[in-house]
């Protein structure tokens, strides 16, 4: 069975290797290990930092022993992503690995094992669902098919506009608050980059988000269900609700 399981994967990179580069980069996911030239994504394209991020790198560079700038990789790949619009196209990562003094393939290997960061292109808006167990058992595949849906997508496809995109992450740790959704939001760029979680979402509520960020507003973060207070109960406490007792008095002589 896994040998017929391994050819099958075989024959679906072969047949992604045949299309064209900009085919081939929609049917594989994001998180492959191998990068396929592209015209806007091969290391002839010139890359650097812009003038507002360099004093950025210098920053994040500070924060590091001189003889360890390799450890800067990642914030330095997110600022990267941030000034690209959401991507890493590989000459961005040989700018990186350029400014950590390392091979390029020492930049590639972090790039290609994170999920958050993304090799091909995304939207200004990208939206991951949360994919792991409390989240799908409170229907987040209900929440991503009303994106697909809505937007008229798949997943990792971005939308005609170039506004939106849909992607899987996996546990954003508010499990109670389940099922979940992030917006990384990248319309203004490094200067203006967001990160939030919205929280107790249904299909209504999520194409509702989608629709305030076309816009242009800026939907509250957090639980989107009226009724509960961050991660707490809906309508509020029903237990522990006055001082807790003094535990008993264990001295008889001090009694």
């Amino acid at each position: 069975m896994l040998a017929r399981l391994a050819a099958n994967r075989i024959l679906e990179i072969r047949q992604a290797f045949r299309q064209s580069p900009s085919q081939a980069s929609r049917s594989l996911s994001t998180a492959l290990n191998y990068h396929i030239d592209s015209p806007d994504n091969n290391p002839d394209i010139p890359w650097e930092f812009s003038e507002a991020n360099r004093a950025k790198v210098k920053e994040i560079l500070s924060y590091y022993p001189s003889n360890y700038k390799q450890s800067a990789v990642i914030p330095l790949l997110d600022l990267a992503q941030q000034q690209h619009g959401g991507w890493l196209p590989v000459s961005a990562m040989n700018a990186v690995a350029k400014v950590i003094e390392v091979a390029p393939i020492r930049v590639y290997e972090v790039a290609t094992f994170y999920s958050m960061f993304n090799r091909t292109k995304v939207g200004k808006y990208h939206l991951l669902v949360c994919g792991t167990t409390p989240c799908m058992i409170r229907g987040s595949r209900d929440i991503e098919a009303a994106l697909l849906k809505h937007l008229g997508v798949k997943r990792n496809e971005v939308t005609k506009d170039g506004l939106f995109s849909v992607g899987e992450m996996e546990c954003m740790g508010c499990c109670v608050n389940a099922p979940m959704i992030t917006v990384a939001d990248y319309s203004n760029g490094s200067e203006g980059y967001t990160y939030n979680y919205y929280e107790d979402v249904t299909p209504e509520k999520v194409v509702e988000i989608v629709e305030k960020l076309r816009r242009g507003e800026k939907p509250p973060a957090g639980t989107q269900n009226p009724k509960r207070i961050r991660g707490g109960p809906e309508g509020g406490n029903t237990t522990l609700k006055g001082e807790p007792k003094p535990p008993p008095c264990r001295d008889l002589d001090a009694c």
